[in-house]
């Protein structure tokens, strides 16, 4: 038998496991070096993602954007300077960049102060129109503590205008008669400075700890990049549903509701996931990107307590996946022939996340080379409770 043959049947004996006699798996497994699908389980079935949803967002941003793509705020002004009073009004135009710190800010205010004047007469203006006037994302649950979905904020929150303001202020410029409100951009208005980061530095926290905000502002990058008056999520979505055509998959199959993997309307599969990966693995500007950003099993992120010890430790970057009843996994490993495998495992109707983790480690120190798989303390049953079982097959192709 064969060292392949050998570990399919590791695989298919994980699957044996008695926690899929109440829920589901879909698993897909894709040999990079031979070009070829390695193993695979209900690898078509439409199961809820959780935030390897995430995964999805950045490689369709990745392939969109590219990886020099800048989050910009912009500020601009209007009116004419008498003596060192601006009678007119400063414009703070967000472009969603959840990165923006205190220090952005003061040098915001600091491109003010270089006008050389001293007093405003006039408003100070917050356009948050680069995106639709949506606070949250499409089926996000309402008792949930969700990100605030805003075009202009300082630390998540929907303080940049007064923030803005005191730090004007502090700077020695009167406010004394300024109004702070919303409105747009004007076709006249002079540009001051631009606050610039970059998708990488965006895309690390995102992957790494699984930053809902991050994510959902990633979403609307490539949202804005359709052009319309009004970044939608469902340009966002027609957009991976472009890519999704490119790549030979149906995209009418699939639902894509959001950016992060928190809506309940999120329904994808183990295929379209194993699909992207191999995409970004053969293309340069996405692959260099993601493989940064994504956590390693025993080291960092959301996987720095998982896989601490065998093979997977410190071969496994994935992102991982959990909500009510969902947990998931997907991302690259080395196998122990030294091929290249990229993954994905989306656990659903899972009760206790920890079983769905458990599941996926052993699934990965498997395919890294583990010689034996064991079931944990908690999934252990009676023998007679195992022969109700059905043996799923792996399908090859």
């Amino acid at each position: 038998m064969s060292a392949q043959d050998s570990l399919r049947i590791r695989l298919d004996s994980l699957l044996q496991d008695p926690m899929f006699e109440t829920s589901q798996v879909g698993v897909m497994v894709y040999d990079l070096t031979a070009d070829s699908v390695y193993y695979q389980y209900n690898e078509r079935q439409l199961l809820r993602p959780a935030s390897t949803m995430k995964l999805v967002t950045a490689i369709t941003a990745l392939d969109q954007l590219g990886p020099q793509y800048d989050f910009k705020t912009d500020i601009y002004y209007t009116g004419q300077i008498k003596g060192r009073t601006l009678v007119g009004n400063i414009y703070c135009v967000g472009g969603f960049d959840p990165t923006l710190t205190m220090g952005d800010v003061t040098d915001m205010a600091l491109s003010v102060q270089q006008l050389g004047i001293d007093s405003i007469a006039g408003k100070l203006v917050a356009d948050r129109t680069m995106k639709e006037q949506l606070d949250y994302g499409e089926g996000w649950c309402w008792d949930d503590e969700n990100p605030l979905l805003t075009a202009l904020s300082i630390g998540r929150k929907d303080i940049f205008l007064t923030t803005f303001a005191e730090e004007v202020a502090r700077l020695g410029i009167n406010l004394e008669n300024v109004r702070l409100v919303e409105g747009r951009l004007p076709a006249n208005a002079r540009h001051l400075t631009t606050i610039r980061h970059n998708i990488s530095q965006v895309l690390d926290r995102m992957m790494k700890k699984s930053d809902n905000f991050y994510a959902e502002a990633v979403f609307y990058q490539t949202a804005a990049s359709v052009r319309r008056p009004l970044a939608k999520a469902s340009d966002a979505t027609g957009v991976t549903r472009q890519l999704l055509k490119r790549l030979g998959l149906d995209a009418n199959v699939y639902r894509l509701a959001d950016g992060s993997g928190l809506s309940l309307y999120n329904y994808i599969s183990a295929e379209l996931l194993c699909t992207l990966l191999k995409h970004a693995w053969r293309t340069p500007k996405i692959h260099d990107a993601l493989w940064v950003s994504l956590p390693i099993a025993g080291v960092d992120g959301t996987l720095e307590k998982r896989m601490t010890k065998g093979p997977a430790e410190g071969n496994v970057r994935a992102k991982t996946g959990t909500v009510t009843g969902i947990s998931s996994l997907a991302g690259y490993c080395q196998a122990e022939n030294g091929h290249q495998l990229c993954f994905s495992i989306i656990n659903q109707g899972v009760l206790r996340n920890a079983d769905g983790r458990a599941f996926q480690d052993r699934f990965c120190q498997a395919l890294c080379g583990e010689k034996e798989v064991t079931a944990t303390k908690d999934t252990k049953r009676t023998k007679s409770s195992k022969r109700n079982v059905r043996k799923p097959r792996s399908k090859r192709r």
